[in-house]
């Protein structure tokens, strides 16, 4: 078969990408795909939700910024681009320092799964609605997502140790949320996947000797569709003021926020080697990253987390420890085991109710809420 004649960044639908995923499947490996199909506090998930209640949804109150981002996203910038050419450099796998490779092999096959996810998820909306203009938007976000995951298992594919996406379609368990819980941890988890992005993307552009892979080359366009994602789910969560502005969504804003930006951090420290290897401090780095989400996230949210409280640290670093600790705990297993998990899982959870109880910063929401990348 002539591998070169088809490939995920040409696919115009997500259909199209998903099976030109499938004939490659032939090359994955068993090992990625089963540390893909883990289902734990920091993997990512699969996720799916009331699909009616999705296409119920009128976009009537923000139709003139609903059409631009939907004009933008028909347009396709980022065709085409998402796969390798003569800016891809080769890699050394073999010669790679263990611990590294082992790093960020994690780190792709985590980033593929949660590129998927969504990918799985927007895929489920299109076919279920009958909506158009909730079926327009969930087609753009599936195809770009496809495209994104496919080629990350490209990278993958060089070191022999692809994810069968059709088998992790099938076979993940699913994790339902209601849609104003899809709105906000999506929104977040794309506006966050931008900070990151184009983070790394202008270190490395600053520093071109720590780019260990060309992948980084890729980053600016790649957050630049995650921004436009986690616009189109401010455009969604200001159809209905409650979503934002009641007593009780405004504390599962909160949750959600305290969630997220605690799993990354527990998720990054785990890569040491990863970041040290692009010359990165990791808690600058996942400070940096906050404090652009924050002020991005001021668009939707009536609050952003204090991340220079005096409890926020120390809280972030425990919750840390506690999660290394239920991990050894778990590696032990036996009744020590099982103590060391429970005792390691209250201190977890001590740890998120101190962060989740700082006080945080109120934000008057702006009355325009389309915004552009800045960074």
């Amino acid at each position: 078969m002539n591998m070169t004649a088809r490939h995920t960044a040409d696919a115009t639908t997500v259909e199209e990408g998903l099976a030109i995923q499938e004939e490659r499947a032939k090359f994955d490996s068993q090992a990625a795909t089963d540390l893909a199909m883990q289902n734990t506090l920091l993997t990512p998930r699969f996720y799916t939700t009331d699909f009616d209640a999705l296409d119920a949804i009128d976009v009537s109150p923000v139709r003139e910024d609903w059409d631009h981002l939907m004009e933008r996203m028909r347009s396709d910038p980022n065709r085409g681009h998402f796969k390798k050419n003569e800016d891809w450099d080769q890699i050394d796998w073999e010669g790679m320092e263990p611990e590294l490779k082992a790093e960020f092999l994690d780190f792709l096959i985590s980033s593929c799964t949660a590129e998927f996810s969504g990918c799985v998820l927007y895929k489920e909306m299109k076919r279920r609605g009958t909506n158009a203009d909730i079926k327009e938007l969930f087609s753009y976000m599936s195809r770009d997502e496809a495209r994104h995951a496919g080629f990350i298992n490209d990278a993958l594919r060089e070191a022999g140790v692809a994810v069968n996406l059709g088998f992790l379609t099938r076979e993940k368990k699913y994790t339902y949320f209601r849609p104003k819980f899809i709105f906000y941890a999506t929104y977040l988890s794309e506006k966050i996947g931008y900070a990151r992005y184009i983070t790394i993307y202008r270190h490395l552009e600053a520093n071109p000797d720590k780019r260990f892979h060309p992948i980084f080359k890729w980053f600016k366009e790649w957050c630049n569709d995650e921004f436009s994602h986690g616009e189109a789910f401010a455009l969604l969560m200001r159809t209905d003021p409650k979503i934002t502005g009641s007593f009780v969504n405004k504390l599962w804003i909160r949750f959600f926020l305290t969630a997220v930006y605690s799993t990354m951090w527990v998720r990054d420290h785990a890569r040491p080697k990863f970041h040290e290897a692009l010359g990165v401090d990791i808690d600058w780095y996942d400070q940096e990253v906050y404090r652009k989400t924050s002020t991005i996230a001021c668009q939707a949210f009536p609050m952003e987390l204090d991340i220079d409280h005096p409890r926020w640290l120390p809280n972030l670093k425990r919750m840390e420890r506690a999660v290394n600790a239920m991990d050894a705990a778990k590696a032990r297993g036996g009744v020590a085991g099982l103590a060391g998990r429970v005792g390691a899982g209250a201190r977890a959870a001590l740890a998120f109710v101190a962060l989740y109880t700082i006080p945080v910063k109120p934000n008057r929401v702006p009355e325009n809420v389309r915004m552009e990348p800045a960074y």
